[in-house]
């Protein structure tokens, strides 16, 4: 996953945590805008999340950031 993203998901997760709390859940969307303004991106996050490491659809997010952080 290149920099960018890594960034990008720990400050999503980051402010999801801050504003709900311990328990939310996230989506690989949730990195995204409602528009594909970045297919290649976007496909990137759904390879990570999907293929390589098998997740539900819903997960949370301080697994999500810790994952990202370990650089897994």
């Amino acid at each position: 996953m290149r920099q960018t993203l890594r960034e990008r998901v720990i400050d999503v997760c980051d402010k999801k945590l801050q504003t709900k709390g311990d328990t939310v859940g996230v989506s690989f969307y949730a990195f995204f805008a409602n528009k594909n303004d970045d297919p290649e991106l976007l496909m990137e996050a759904a390879t990570w999340w999907i293929q390589t490491h098998k997740l539900d659809h819903f997960e949370k997010a301080s697994k999500i950031r810790a994952m990202v952080e370990a650089g897994l």
